[in-house]
This record gives structure tokens, C-alpha cells and sequence, in this order.
């Protein structure tokens, strides 16, 4: 379904329904430029480890080119469960951005293209002006609290530093003593009427002659003399002049009163689209009016208003789960869109991702952790999504409001792509989950967090106290898995094999161009995988943990793991990160939540 700005404010409200009924959302984006490669390489050639980066960097040059392109397209698809049914209902939405703030003026924005990421877009049929056109409205929480700040100061008067006449400056002289003139006549007039005083430019009426009017400087005089001279006077701003009236404190605080609801109103269009992000990560909705969205019905209005109300209390605090594929770029651009800022240290990133999104799910990890086979495998998008397609189980469907996707395949539309996303990570994690190709186990690592290491990450427990130090540790705790060595997996891989291994003669990492990472952000490096053989452990299994590792056999590839399953200790809050020293970023310790 598509979304536009003339759209945006009726969707709203089931937009947010959607997200609070949803069992999982999957979303993409589609960007106006990527990090660039070519540079990176030469500065790292000479890197000891072989020219592959560290986390910290990836993250450093991510950052960097998240906060010089533009998002210029948001994929969201809900996926609802039936459970009565046993199947996946699925809701995809498509939706531009406005890069150029509408509402508030006060707040700006710079933004550039990349010539190879617009050429990538026109040859997958994106119109470049859409954004613009058709594109929702949004402010991050940083954009929104510059815009209060910069609306406060403008009300303060006394924040506004005077400005200073230079003597040769006849014009503002001969402004500022006409207008001494004039006041001092009118408020020595006998007369109770006019009770206010009309200051236009010099021999024009400004209906009469509306080219003829106050310039911003002028106005800004008119205001700093009465502030100055007359503080029992106050300035009206009108259509190309001033006017000035007595100072009554009763007005003025319904007038300030006034301008605040105005302020407020045009606050809550412009947030618009991060609607939806506060909603998926459980934030604050209650600036949204819940009558504001009318219906011609009076009794309509008042049920829609009171299921409003319900779902935005269903939604406070409670986050939802939100997955992505090839996760580590989009997040730090989904962050830098809609939020603020992104941190310095890939750490502090990772936490900060944590406590707005507790559950995270990188499908490009779900493809490529745990293959027995060690040639580069093809996990791109289409690809799972072709592979996959051909399972009968999990079951999913389209809701009827949304037939778009059922016919029409525009790859590299972020709803769409949004839409392949879901539909891999139902069908692979069910897939995954039946075969038994995760571990089940935890041990302790040294310290009191646990991390979580594979051979195919490049990781070992011995190496990761210079890891931490150069970011590739997670916040948080996550398990330790046992491995064994690469000769030990080698003659296990038959009985470990995933039922699930997608291969491929090419390598799904050598794309043709860097802007083919629009669609699929690849690594060039070496991705060699080795099966994992589950070890058992020696320690107590716990109520809760037995709870948790309970499932029916014969509801196995039917459904999704359970979120309490200790299928996500392997697979959840883990991003791949391809290319990289590390190869994957540990966002976090999976949260367990009463769920289905």
C-alpha cells in the first residue's frame, strides 16, 4: 500500500494500529548515496589485517555518509498472526520522504546526492521527484527539539539582541523618528478611539499599495523601539505593517496561549512520519490528538478517537520487534533519519540501538551463520526470498487492503524489499528452527557479560580482549558458543548440515558496482562459514529455561520460533557486517517476553 503526504494523516491512525497488533515489522530504505569504497581501500591497504576494517571504522564511514545522504524512502511491513488460521498475515507499506521540512520553517536541513546511488535508483523505475511531490513530512527528535528551542526564543523578546543604528544610516533614522512621532500623537489623542495605531511604510497604505510595505529590518526596529521606549505598548505583526496596542496581560497570555496550540499543531504534522518509529519502539504518542482525525460521523469520530486512545496505551513502553536485512547499514541511517545525532563509538551506537529496539533481526545473519558450507554463499535478498518461496510452511498471506506485492515485484522499492524481508525471515527462522541447526546451550564467558563467537565471525574467545578495544565487542550479554576446530567440523558437517543451505556458483558479493549494495550491501571479502556442532553442557537447565526450550515437535517449520525460544540467543540482536575484521556487530542481549 502506498502512503503519501495527501494520504499520511488518514492512514495514520491504522498505520499505528497495524504496528501495535504486529507479531514483527520488517522495513528498508532507499538512499540518495552509500559510504564510498574506493577511498577506504587505499586507506587501508596497508592494515595488518589485511585490508578488511574494524567495526569502529565500518561504523565511523557509515556514519559519515549517513549524516551527508538523504533516506528517501521508507518500507514498512506489519505481519500479523493468525493464529486460528496458522498463518502470517502480512500488511507492506511504501512510503517517500520529504527531505524539505513543511510545517516548521525555522529548522534546515543539508543533504546531498550521489551521482552512482541516483543512477542505480532510475535504472530500478525511481522517480527521483516522488520525494518531493509525494513524500511524508518528518522531524527526528533532535530536528523536533531544535524547532521548540528556536519557537521559545523567537516568544522571548528579551532573548533577541538589540540592533544598533550606524549614523550614517539616514533611512533608520528618519524610520525610527517618524515613528516617535506618531506614537506620542496617538497616545495623547482625546479621543478613546482607534485604540490602536497602524505604522506603514512611509506615504502607503498598505492595502492600496501592497508592494509598498515594511521590510524584516524595519519591522525588527519598530519592535526593539517599543520595547525599549514604551513598554506599556506591545507590536502586532500584520500584512505588511505593525501595529501597536496597549500591553494587557490577560490578551498577551491568550495570545501566548494561542500561539503555542498553533506552534504544537504544526509540531505534530511535521513529526509525521516518525509516528510510526515511536510507535515500533514503543515511544511517546501522546502529543497525537486523538480527535484529529475526523470523520463526518460524530459517533464514528468518537469510537475512532477511543480506539486511538487504546492502542496508543497498548503501544507505550512496548516495543516491537524489528527486523531488516543486511541490518548494520540501515540501522545507522534509520537512526541518524529519525532520532539524531549517531554516537562516535560503534558502542555507544549499539547501545543506544538496544534501548530503542530490545529485539532486532538481521535476515543476512539468520542466511549466512551456522552453513556447513564454506564457499561464499548467495543471501541476497531475492535470492532467499526465490529459494524460500518454495516452501509450503510457515504459511503466509496478503491482507486484502494491501494486493499490491501480489502481482507486482518493483524490486529495489523499499515496500517491497521491506516485504521480501518478512517473507524470509518467517519462512528461514521455521525452517532453521525444525532443522536443529542452532545451538542451544550457553556457558559463561570470563566476565559477567557473555559474547557470542563463531570461526565465520573471525572471532575467538583468546582474541577478545583486543577486540573489545577496537569495538567489535557487543553491549551486553549474549552466549558463548562452543565450537570445534575447522578438521573437527569438517568430518561432523554431514550430521550438523542445515536442511536449509543456500549456495551458489557466483558469490552473491560480487556485485558488478558499489551502488549495487543499494539493494543488497554486500561484502568483497572472504565470508567463510563452518558448521557448528552443538555441544551439551554440564549445567542445570532452569524452569524458565525449560519453559522457554519447550516446543511441540510437530509445530516445528508450521510457525516462527517462539520469541522466548532460545532459538534468538543464536540468531537475535545479531547483525552481519561483511568485510569486516570482526564480521559481525552484537547489538545486545535478546530480552525475554511472555509471548506466543
Amino acid at each position: 500500500m502506498d502512503v503519501t503526504r495527501y494520504t499520511f494523516q488518514h492512514q495514520l491512525p491504522s498505520l499505528i494500529a497495524a504496528i501495535a497488533d504486529a507479531h514483527f515489522v520488517a522495513f528498508d530504505l532507499e538512499l540518495s548515496g552509500i559510504p564510498g569504497k574506493q577511498a577506504n581501500r587505499l586507506r587501508l591497504q596497508d592494515d595488518q589485517a589485511g585490508g578488511k576494517p574494524s567495526l569502529q571504522q565500518r561504523y565511523e564511514e557509515t556514519k559519515k555518509a549517513a549524516e551527508e545522504y538523504q533516506v528517501l524512502q521508507l518500507g514498512l511491513t506489519c505481519v500479523g498472526e493468525n493464529r486460528d488460521r496458522g498463518v502470517y498475515v502480512v500488511r507492506p507499506y511504501n512510503i517517500f520522504l520529504n527531505p524539505i521540512p513543511d510545517e516548521i520553517k525555522n529548522v534546515e536541513r543539508v543533504f546531498s546526492y550521489q551521482s552512482g546511488a541516483v543512477e542505480f535508483l532510475m535504472r530500478h523505475d525511481f522517480r527521483m521527484e516522488a520525494p518531493f511531490l509525494e513524500g511524508v513530512q518528518y522531524f527526528s527528535r533532535a530536528e523536533e527539539a531544535t524547532a521548540r528551542l528556536l519557537a521559545t526564543q523567537r516568544q522571548d523578546q528579551t532573548s533577541i539582541g538589540d540592533m544598533q543604528i550606524k549614523p550614517d544610516d539616514v533611512a533608520a533614522i528618519e524610520l525610527i523618528e517618524r515613528l516617535r512621532e506618531e506614537v506620542v500623537a496617538w497616545k495623547n489623542r482625546t479621543d478613546a478611539m482607534p485604540d490602536f495605531l497602524n505604522f506603514t511604510a512611509l506615504g502607503f497604505d498598505p492595502i492600496l499599495h501592497p508592494d509598498r510595505v515594511l521590510n524584516s529590518f524595519q519591522r525588527r526596529l519598530v519592535h526593539q523601539y517599543i520595547k525599549t521606549e514604551h513598554p506599556d505598548l506591545v507590536t502586532i505583526t500584520r500584512q505588511g505593517f505593525m501595529q501597536i496596542v496597549a500591553y494587557d496581560k490577560e490578551q498577551e497570555d491568550a495570545n501566548k496561549k494561542y500561539r503555542n496550540r498553533v506552534f504544537d499543531e504544526k509540531l505534530v504534522k511535521q513529526i509525521g512520519l516518525r509516528w510510526l518509529v515511536e510507535a515500533i519502539c514503543g515511544g511517546d504518542l501522546s502529543a497525537i490528538n486523538p480527535h484529529s482525525f475526523h470523520n463526518t460521523v460524530k459517533s464514528r469520530q468518537e469510537k475512532a478517537a477511543a480506539d486511538f486512545i487504546h492502542v496508543r496505551e497498548q503501544l507505550m513502553g512496548n516495543s516491537t520487534v524489528l527486523v531488516g536485512h543486511n541490518l548494520f547499514l540501515d540501522l545507522i541511517y534509520f537512526y541518524a533519519c529519525f532520532f539524531g545525532p549517531l554516537p562516535d563509538k560503534v558502542e555507544d551506537f549499539q547501545r543506544a540501538i538496544h534501548d530503542l529496539f530490545p529485539r532486532i533481526i538481521d535476515t543476512k545473519y539468520l542466511a549466512t551463520h551456522n552453513i556447513s558450507d564454506p564457499v561464499l554463499v548467495d543471501s541476497s535478498l531475492e535470492k532467499l526470498d526465490e529459494k524460500l518461496s518454495k516452501q509450503a510452511e510457515p504459511s503466509l498471506e496478503l491482507h486484502p487492503e494491501h494486493p499490491k506485492y501480489a502481482l507486482a515485484k518493483p524490486a529495489h522499492e523499499a515496500g517491497f524489499d521491506s516485504y521480501l524481508t518478512a517473507k524470509v525471515l518467517i519462512r528461514l527462522s521455521g525452517s532453521l528452527e525444525k532443522s536443529g541447526s542452532y545451538l542451544e546451550e550457553k556457558s559463561k564467558s570470563l566476565c559477567d557479560d557473555e559474547y557470542y563467537y563463531t570461526p565465520a565471525e573471525g572471532r575467538s574467545p583468546e582474541r577478545r580482549s583486543s577486540e573489545e578495544s577496537s569495538g567489535g565487542v557487543s553491549i551486553g550479554a549474549s552466549p558463548v558458543m562452543k565450537t570445534a576446530t575447522a578438521s573437527e567440523e569438517t568430518s561432523k558437517s554431514s550430521s550438523t548440515q542445515s536442511k536449509f543451505t543456500p549456495t551458489s556458483d557466483r558469490s552473491t558479493f560480487a556485485n558488478p558496482t558499489i551502488f549495487d549494495l543499494l539493494g543488497d550491501i554486500p561484502a568483497d571479502d572472504d565470508l567463510t562459514t563452518f558448521p557448528l556442532q552443538p555441544q551439551k553442557s554440564d549445567q542445570p537447565v532452569s524452569k524458565k529455561q525449560a519453559k522457554r526450550d519447550t516446543r511441540a515437535e510437530a509445530e516445528m517449520g508450521k510457525r516462527m520460533p517462539a520469541w522466548e525460544s532460545s532459538f534468538w540467543d543464536v540468531y537475535g540482536n545479531k547483525l552481519r557486517v561483511n568485510g569486516t575484521v570482526e564480521g559481525v556487530c552484537n547489538v545486545g542481549f535478546w530480552p525475554y517476553q511472555d509471548g506466543p
